[in-house]
């Protein structure tokens, strides 16, 4: 499988993992079962026709694996993978120069793919349905459209806000899975892994202690393993035990439900400076100087995945449950409708 990677290999979130730890067979992919087998009937009935992976989007928050999926589809296909972003393709260009230059049956990975503009989608609806791309040739009269056609391919897009996917692109991909959160043993199965790529000596203790704080999250398990690997290295032999896991995760002020200093300032601010909300996610964003997609995108879900957040029309409140975790005494919030700010 080659892989050409189309623009700035930085992108939000994926600056700290190793290419060295990512899966590249079905196989090799722990948790997320019922995609993996989905995945694998459309992979093999593709293969038996003879016939590219039909268009595929995955969803959910960060660091689940989306991007890994599409280079398993790539692998399994035995095929080359081209990558890029949302943000990236500014002019309709910009996507005929990436798209005339596919093979048959070559997979465009699209990060971010609710951040392409309309004038993109445009474009990008006929190549994903008919294979073919429309050009306008010169200007004024005598501009004139020509049809270009090209080899079957495979468009996957990855996001973690679909509903701002619009509907006509949404409705092109002919399959959609949604990645969720992964379960402790998986994650714990995930460390193991790792550890054991990256050469490290960990007990079985000290893979449920990353476990338990990793947020149900791959990438953040993989982090939080390299970085207790760095605390052991240096201040406890090279080996990691439950006492090594737990003195180099807390002193990268992560509490034993994976919480960050982030998290906890956004349940902080919610409950110290607005009484348990409801209170807006700007609101929120501004009083902890974060960007309120971050909050939103990064943060949130997995504050309400523990039951900390409310989500309401009037903004973000906070339960019972985040009381209990900050050691505060619970109090029930102010009425909804006298806080209503119009954000969302």
């Amino acid at each position: 499988m080659d892989e050409e990677r189309l623009v700035s290999p930085q992108r939000r979130g994926d600056e700290s993992f190793d290419p060295a730890l990512r899966p590249t067979t079905l196989a090799e992919i722990i948790g997320q079962n019922r995609i993996k087998e989905n995945l694998a009937v459309q992979i093999g009935a593709a293969r038996e026709r003879g016939e590219p992976l039909d268009h595929t989007l995955f969803y959910g928050p960060p660091g689940l694996g989306k991007t890994t999926f599409a280079h398993v589809l790539a692998h399994e296909m035995g095929v080359s993978i081209k990558i890029t972003s949302g943000p990236a393709i500014e002019r309709a260009g910009d996507l005929a120069a990436i798209l005339t230059n596919l093979q048959e049956g070559d997979i465009l990975f699209i990060d971010e793919v609710h951040r392409l503009g309309r004038p993109i989608e445009e474009v990008l609806y006929p190549a994903m349905e008919d294979f073919s791309l429309d050009i306008i040739i010169g200007k004024g009269p005598s501009a004139r459209s020509i049809r270009l056609h090209m080899p079957p391919f495979t468009v996957v897009g990855a996001t973690t806000r679909l509903a701002m996917v619009s509907s006509p692109l949404r409705a092109r991909f002919g399959a959609v899975y949604r990645l969720d959160f992964y379960d402790p043993e998986s994650i714990a199965e995930i460390v193991r892994r790792g550890a054991w790529l990256l050469g490290v000596e960990i007990d079985e203790s000290g893979v449920r202690e990353i476990a338990r704080r990793a947020r149900g999250t791959p990438r953040v398990a993989l982090r939080l393993l390299r970085r207790v690997r760095d605390y052991a290295q240096v201040r406890a032999g090279g080996a990691i035990n439950l006492e090594v896991a737990r003195a180099g995760l807390d002193l990268l002020n992560v509490d034993p439900l994976g919480l960050d200093e982030i998290d906890l300032r956004v349940l902080r601010t919610i409950v110290e400076k607005y009484d348990g909300g409801p209170v807006g996610l700007a609101t929120i964003a501004a009083s902890i100087s974060e960007e309120p997609d971050t909050i939103m995108d990064v943060y949130e879900p997995y504050l309400l995945q523990l039951g900390f957040l409310d989500r309401t029309a009037q903004g973000r409140i906070a339960t019972r449950r985040a009381y209990e975790h900050l050691g505060l005494e619970y109090h029930h919030p102010q009425q909804p409708e006298l806080f209503d700010d119009g954000e969302k």
